[in-house]
């Protein structure tokens, strides 16, 4: 029987270990879901409601336990790893609060002798796929609106996460959730393609990398079901002439470093007006150079190892090769003696005299680097941030807010951010252009994805 082993990158321990699930298990999931789900549709909304707040309740009371568990699974420093739990209460939280609102029937103008409205009816059996390096908070985006819509659901984590999807479950199970309405598998990555073209699945959300997300795209091709893709980033920020410089300097940092730079929407390359360049980057190095690389399970420490030691690795030459071709590296590895080649531990860099043409300017890094450019204008700046084949989000940092709102309106991405960045407000649609994917979670219109309109139309009057 095919294994599962979750390597903690804190020390190269086997942290979890579990069977992948069998044919015959996938098959007995799917009848359970398909057995479960008319039940579940029919379940009155207030009820669904009540169980997911529970669930919630059940969940945030696990909260130091499922912190630890995420600080050794995926390297999230331990004063840091409750944030995610709590973040993951904010958003099911918010989706429970509108959902009745948000699934009601609309009601159409008064028309003499006919009653006419369209309900939103839920899809069926909603498969979700959930990636390792937010895998609570991703999951929680459509896991939450899908149960509440009256769907079914089976949870698909990350190898790197598997307890994750064994905590959720529990918790809806410790609320009272009926048996089928939601489940996790362990899969491998071709039995994952194989239960994407099963006739049992509804729809699909996938939250991961765009290779990934076009083989959900192939598996369902000609299916004609609903497919939610959230794909990578490589997500900018401009500073402008007129910015709070010191407010700019740490939330675009911490936006960029945060969980080691292991987020889609984390900010990856940084453009600064010229007349506050010298001294953003000179802030900014001086920040970088406070961080703490350390092993996760270190109260201490605040920057974790990286998932892997390959994903570090590739970081590392993105680096390297921005540096052959001509950019300046501001920091030295040797200030963070954790760092070592080889393995998950990477000091954090920053790198000035970077343009379009080094891949670490262009391409997803997924790590603890970030270039910043030179511009000289607000048009040079939005031509750069849109010269992207990705566009999940944008960060402008100004104190003139009409400027920034003409700006965002040009920005190619699927959220536009003011003097903040790296943040999902649960009652803003998450989506993304380009690359970066399609359709929405969160929001009431994340709601819209996870069912279908059925028309109503009735003649009362003969």
């Amino acid at each position: 029987m095919s294994k599962l082993q979750c390597i903690s990158p804190i020390d190269g321990s086997v942290y979890v270990e579990r069977h992948l699930a069998s044919n015959p298990e996938v098959l007995v999931a799917l009848a359970k879901a398909e057995l479960a789900q008319q039940a579940w549709k029919q379940t009155p909304l207030r009820e669904r409601i009540a169980i997911g707040r529970r669930a919630i309740e059940a969940f945030a009371a696990r909260e130091a336990q499922l912190a630890e568990e995420l600080c050794w699974m995926m390297g999230r420093p331990i004063r840091y790893a409750a944030g995610e739990i709590r973040g993951f209460v904010e958003r099911a939280s918010h989706m429970a609060d509108i959902a009745e609102g948000s699934l009601a029937d609309i009601r159409l103008p008064e028309k003499a002798g006919f009653t006419r409205f369209i309900r939103r009816e839920p899809l069926g059996l909603a498969l979700i796929i959930a990636p390792w390096n937010y895998p609570y908070l991703t999951a929680v985006n459509a896991v939450m609106p899908a149960l509440l819509a009256g769907n079914v659901v089976l949870l698909k984590h990350s190898a790197q996460t598997p307890l994750c999807a064994e905590r959720m479950v529990e918790a809806f199970a410790e609320a009272g959730l009926p048996e089928g309405v939601f489940q996790y598998l362990h899969l491998s990555h071709g039995e994952t393609e194989a239960l994407i073209r099963s006739p049992s699945i509804d729809h699909v959300a996938f939250t991961g990398s765009v290779p990934g997300g076009a083989m959900v795209e192939r598996a369902a091709a000609g299916r004609f079901i609903s497919v939610g893709l959230e794909l990578g980033g490589k997500d900018p920020a401009y500073v402008r002439a007129d910015a709070d410089l010191q407010h700019a300097v740490e939330t675009t940092i911490d936006g960029a470093f945060f969980n080691s730079g292991q987020s889609c929407c984390g900010i990856e390359r940084i453009y600064v007006h010229e007349s506050l360049f010298d001294e953003f980057v000179e802030r900014a190095v001086a920040l970088v150079r406070q961080y703490k690389l350390g092993r996760s399970d270190d109260p201490e420490t605040t920057l974790g190892p990286l998932v892997r030691s390959d994903a570090a690795d590739f970081v590392r030459a993105q680096i390297a090769e921005a540096v052959e071709q001509g950019a300046r590296a501001h920091i030295d590895p040797a200030e963070f003696p954790l760092d070592a080649p080889g393995t998950p531990y990477m000091a954090p860099q920053v790198l000035t005299n970077v343009n379009h043409e080094m891949r670490v300017m262009t391409e997803e890094s997924f790590g603890p680097v970030v270039g910043i450019q030179k511009v000289a204008s607000d048009e040079e700046a939005l031509a750069l941030m849109n010269d992207s084949e990705f566009g999940l989000t944008a960060a402008i940092f100004s104190r003139d807010v009409d400027a920034a709102m003409a700006l965002a309106d040009r920005v190619e991405a699927g959220t536009v951010f003011l003097n903040r960045c790296d943040y999902l407000d649960p009652g803003l649609a998450w989506t993304g252009v380009k690359h970066s994917g399609r359709g929405c979670t969160l929001s009431r219109v994340g709601y819209e994805q996870l069912t279908r309109p059925k028309s109503f139309h009735f003649k009362t009057q003969l």
